[in-house]
């Protein structure tokens, strides 16, 4: 490791125990690429103490006396972008890892954090701090605020499944093309950070990308916005990419996407977002910020499975259940598992069915061109699924303009004990 101060990683530690912070320093005093650049007793003091030294890794408990570590890791992250902040901690708590990752910390530790670990994460995310802050050196400098239609209140829509290959961001870029009527403003997020494929299902490539808006996503104004988004010239609606390799997800970060998606609502009336078939940080700051989440299950038993664990940890986490849109794809007419079978087992209702018609989902992805789009759109089997979802997607955000529909009532009592998982 070379030993140029500017190779350096700068570290602060903001703990309210003297001995915590002495203790750290002094197992960080033999590494020779670390330096401690500051230590704090407070979240105010390690807020000022990041504006001064600007860190590269900051250690940040939790539980301090005038702001506890989850305020100051937010606001740090807004002011001090490079900054990668690992929240170390007695404190594991559910909620206090999910609030923190909102906030935008990128890992945590246990206190007392094993030396080994506790480096090895500084050198990790050093190195990460290095490459955001050399990305913000390479992009252009950003105009002042700008004009624009602002205050659309645009609604934010996220598509997940538990279980990959469920079909999502063929849902997603379809159902875009179904919302996009009128002079509505639709775009589609590609949030699957490591993998995502929206591009290579819409057929588009652009110089920018997700990173691209999460690294300013405090400066966000319309003549920025719209250099980096994508065109989808046949249908209008506008793509953000994802980052263009897996290494390059590194450098989204939970908080920014949270800043960057309700930004996105002042300019569109719908923001629909693709995600990784994960739980992250970055799926769960996804959910936090969307009005509604479409739950994309397929009728058969690993994807229920996995559909049913997902139910059980939202509800551990409290998300509000209205926010969930069970839909059903990949729905075989010749039979198998129905939607009545889902709903007894799930204890859901399926809120949309999209039926199966493999030849022609491939044909679309192959060629880049959604299938809702092609000349005989309306006698493809999956067509009418989505059309439906997307007036259903408008009459929730709309209520005035719909009557309450007969088989809304969210949860349905269970009649008898399900048999689709009992199988062995």
């Amino acid at each position: 490791m070379a030993n140029n101060a500017a190779a350096h990683i700068r570290v602060l530690i903001v703990d309210d125990f003297a001995e915590t912070r002495e203790n750290i320093r002094k197992l960080l005093q033999f590494e020779s690429d670390i330096d401690v650049v500051g230590m704090a007793r407070t979240g105010r003091e390690g807020i000022a103490l990041a504006k001064e030294t600007k860190p590269n890794v900051v250690l940040m408990d939790i539980n301090m006396p005038d702001m506890d570590g989850i305020q100051a890791t937010e606001i740090i992250t807004k002011e001090v972008p490079i900054a990668q902040i690992v929240i170390v901690s007695v404190q594991s708590d559910t909620d206090y890892l999910r609030r923190a990752m909102l906030a935008g910390a990128r890992d945590f530790l246990s206190k007392p954090p094993p030396a080994d670990e506790m480096i090895n994460t500084i050198r990790r995310l050093g190195e990460m701090s290095r490459q955001r802050e050399a990305l913000l050196a390479s992009q252009p400098a950003l105009s002042g605020p700008g004009g624009g239609a602002r205050g659309r209140g645009g609604k934010v829509i996220a598509v997940f499944s538990p279980k990959g290959g469920a079909g999502c961001t063929t849902l997603v870029t379809n159902l875009a093309m179904a919302l996009k009527s009128g002079d509505n403003k639709v775009m589609v997020v590609d949030a699957n950070i490591q993998f995502g494929d929206v591009g290579v299902f819409l057929n588009l490539q652009g110089k920018f990308n997700l990173v691209s808006l999460t690294e300013r996503a405090d400066e966000i104004d319309e003549e920025w916005l719209q250099s980096v988004l994508t065109n989808h010239t046949a249908s209008g609606v506008k793509v953000l990419l994802a980052p263009p390799t897996p290494e390059d997800a590194e450098l989204v970060g939970a908080g920014q996407l949270k800043k960057v998606l309700e930004s996105l609502r002042e300019y569109y009336d719908y923001i629909l977002v693709d995600t990784a078939s994960v739980l992250r940080d970055v799926e769960l700051t996804v959910f936090d910020v969307a009005d509604r989440v479409v739950l994309v299950a397929t009728p058969d038993i690993p994807s229920l499975a996995n559909i049913k664990k997902f139910f059980d940890l939202i509800e551990k986490l409290e998300f509000p259940p209205e926010k969930m849109l069970l839909i059903l794809n990949r729905v075989d007419r010749r039979g198998g598992i129905t939607a009545a079978n889902v709903e007894e087992t799930l204890k859901h209702t399926v809120r949309g069915q999209i039926l199966l018609d493999d030849k022609t989902v491939l044909a679309s992805i192959n060629s880049g061109v959604p299938f809702i789009l092609s000349p005989n759109a309306r006698q493809l089997a999956p067509v009418p699924g989505i059309f439906e979802l997307a007036q259903r997607l408008k009459d929730d955000f709309n209520p005035k303009e719909t009557a309450p529909a007969a088989d809304d009532k969210g949860r349905k009592a269970p009649a008898k004990q399900s048999s689709l998982f009992a199988r062995r």
